[in-house]
């Protein structure tokens, strides 16, 4: 398949950007990423476009899952929360995809929104520390 010089260009500086990442910007990045998914399939199912709608959620479910692994479950009852609230955020979005549901999409914006913003406002050890 055929890219443009700037859809090349974009893709070698958002791998540029995730090899330089620290742990703490990854974790930002997957839920942008997440995001933008969710956003996608919204305006899949609004556009009536089933494949694209699948595969948005699909590749939603799959971030969240990431960010579900990734969780330290010795760090204690805020790990086991966020792991639970994790799996509701996947179990809505199937859901949503076997309805074609925009507020269930929306539902789980909000809740992967709440935590970015809240991840966003933790300072990463590096940073804190200089």
């Amino acid at each position: 398949m055929y890219r443009s010089g700037a859809a090349q260009y974009q893709s070698i500086n958002n791998h540029s950007v995730v090899m330089d990442a620290d742990p703490h910007r990854l974790i930002q990045l997957l839920m942008e990423a997440g995001l933008a998914r969710i956003m996608t399939a919204k305006a899949a199912i609004e556009r009536q476009s089933i494949e694209e709608r699948n595969q948005a959620i699909n590749k939603a479910i799959a971030i969240i899952s990431g960010l579900q692994e990734s969780l330290d479950m010795k760090a204690g009852e805020l790990s086991v929360n966020l792991e639970r609230l994790y799996d509701y955020m996947v179990f809505r979005l199937f859901e949503a995809n076997r309805l074609n549901d925009t507020e269930m999409l929306d539902e789980v914006y909000n809740l992967l929104n709440d935590i970015k913003q809240a991840w966003d406002s933790i300072r990463p050890l590096a940073v804190a520390s200089a």
